[in-house]
């Protein structure tokens, strides 16, 4: 994890403070506003093109972790956001929203870093990550119609415009990139030098639209400052029951402990960014439920980061009880 990666909590608070500062100046929130999307788009062009859609084959060579790790991620996970909605967040609809949006949108890239932290099956974990992606993307504008739709007012078109402008177009412009760099200067510079540096670049892009966002609404956070921290209190929650099933499923199965790791992590990380771009789209009338997707960056690194150590106390402690050198491979 470089400097970048390793301060991206810190990245987005200063961005966050920055933007409530420049906020305050004359003429800089209808300038700020102009420039959400484009850095949101430069993000997510990074992220894509860091994706492999050929890989979308190899997950299904463990059977038992890939699709345990889809149900929970398209099945019960938004059935939880819903619960927690609920629980939290049924007096503030767009915060509730805001949370289901987050929670229904599962990690494309950060799992990967947290996974390979703690030991965990790395190989198995990028294969599933396509799958993740393209299910999102499919999936995202269902979930906000079945579970959504009665909490705010829902533009249908919309909706599906900013599925296309900020899911799609990135995706194929990242796949574009991708195969463009790979012809011309091979698999082994792509993956050596450039994969490298994408992180990076989608971490100040984020925090550039992250600071940007809170420039042109600082009045309204201003307002409701309580109501964005109340949001911590479901995005905590997740975690601590998510890790629990996580444990759970991979007791009951019989995963090994690197397998553990990675449905864990896959479980668990969310693509806070990709579910704010929608945001900024499909509810431009609704700045709270982009500004409650901010919260999740702020909350996601320090959480994977605990949970990363409670791994590796694991596997120092020798506590997992299922090893595969033991078990064999299983399908």
């Amino acid at each position: 994890m470089d400097l970048v990666e390793k301060y991206q909590t810190a990245f987005v608070l200063v961005a966050i403070i920055g933007g409530l500062a420049l906020g305050q100046v004359s003429g800089v929130s209808r300038l700020a506003d102009r420039l959400i999307l484009p850095f949101l788009m430069v993000m997510l062009v990074a992220t894509f093109a860091g994706v492999s859609l050929a890989r979308l084959r190899g997950a299904f060579g463990n059977r038992r972790v890939a699709g345990s790790s889809l149900l929970v991620n398209f099945v019960w996970n938004p059935l939880l956001a819903v619960l927690l909605g609920f629980l939290f967040l049924r007096g503030h609809p767009a915060l509730w929203v805001g949370l289901i949006m987050l929670l229904v949108t599962p990690c494309t890239d950060w799992y990967l870093i947290f996974t390979d932290t703690a030991d965990g099956d790395v190989p198995l974990a990028t294969s599933l990550l396509p799958y993740n992606l393209v299910l999102q993307l499919v999936l995202l504008p269902v979930y906000l119609y079945v579970f959504a739709g009665t909490l705010v007012d829902l533009p249908l078109h919309l909706l599906f415009e900013s599925v296309v402008l900020v899911l799609v177009v990135p995706l194929v412009l990242g796949g574009i990139l991708r195969r463009g760099l790979v012809q011309r200067k091979g698999r082994e510079w792509f993956t050596a030098q450039f994969l490298p540096i994408l992180s990076p670049v989608q971490i100040i892009f984020l925090s550039l639209a992250i600071g940007a966002m809170f420039a042109s609404q600082a009045e309204v956070v201003l307002e409701h400052t309580g109501l964005l921290a109340r949001i911590g209190l479901p995005v905590a929650a997740f975690y601590a029951v998510n890790l629990g099933v996580g444990f759970g499923v991979s007791q009951l199965l019989s995963f090994s402990y690197a397998e553990m790791v990675c449905f864990n992590n896959t479980i668990l990380s969310r693509n806070s960014p990709t579910a704010l771009a929608i945001a900024v789209v499909a509810f431009p009338n609704e700045p709270l439920i982009a500004l409650a997707l901010v919260i999740g960056p702020l909350l996601e690194l320090p959480m994977l980061g605990v949970i990363a150590r409670i791994h590796v106390g694991i596997r120092e402690r020798a506590w997992w009880p299922f090893d595969l050198s033991s078990l064999g491979h299983r399908d």
